[in-house]
């Protein structure tokens, strides 16, 4: 098998460029891949097009990359953290397609599987639908997505070998696992990265043939986007 594997972050984004769209895995603070986007952030990419659930917030995710304004347009579903997002978007700085969740979720599946667009009901009848074609199927009305066609997908997992197989731990899941399959090129940061052999190929969420650049990731801060505690 190939070894897929790099030396760190700044060698599996080298080739990103300004004006590229970037699939970005994580679910607010949850299962965000830390290390490429402190790596993009030493860089002079910019007029990045970026597809995330959400933005981070302001000073962690890729809100760090708002505030170096390296983001041209967010493809998001949540936004609702960011005070500098929202600061961009309400100034016209920043462009901002927001889509239903599952609607996201389901272009990121979709540009894995390879089919171009599929029919949903989410949006019909709202500033979603604007722009859209709508079908009617069996009397009721949906909407025609799209799938993402994203220049590189970059995503964080909890395990993976150096032929790019991935693991993915509990809900850092989330948004990770459909975008490792729907970038044309997918660089993938894991916490363990082990020999190929040692993972248990039942356990496998993403093959490697899917992955093209893995590496170790270090110093994770893992960062709880809102704290709640019971109280005494």
């Amino acid at each position: 098998m190939i070894n897929k594997s790099v030396k760190n972050a700044e060698e599996a984004i080298k080739d990103i460029k300004s004006g590229m769209t970037l699939m970005v895995g994580g679910f607010g603070l949850c299962g965000i891949p830390e290390n490429c986007i402190s790596a993009l952030m030493k860089t002079e990419v910019k007029d990045l097009i970026c597809i995330s659930n959400n933005a981070g917030v302001d000073d962690f995710g890729l809100g760090l990359l708002l505030q170096t304004r390296q983001i041209k347009k967010m493809i998001s579903s949540y936004v609702g953290e960011n005070a500098e997002f929202e600061r961009q978007m309400l100034s016209g700085e920043l462009e901002v397609e927001l889509v239903p969740q599952g609607t996201l979720a389901t272009r990121c599946m979709m540009a894995g599987y390879g089919i171009p667009f599929f029919p949903t009901p989410a949006g019909v009848g709202t500033e979603v639908a604007i722009g859209k074609q709508l079908i009617n199927w069996k009397g009721r009305d949906y909407l025609m997505e799209e799938a993402f066609e994203a220049d590189f997908a970059i995503v964080k997992a909890w395990k993976g070998d150096t032929a790019g197989n991935l693991i993915f731990r509990s809900t850092a899941r989330n948004f990770n696992q459909p975008m490792s399959l729907g970038g044309k090129i997918t660089i993938a940061e894991v916490e363990e990265l082990v020999e190929i052999g040692e993972l248990d190929a039942a356990q496998i969420h993403t093959p490697g043939i899917y992955v093209h650049r893995i590496f170790q990731g270090v110093n994770y801060e893992k960062r709880i986007e809102q704290r709640t505690v019971k109280r005494k």
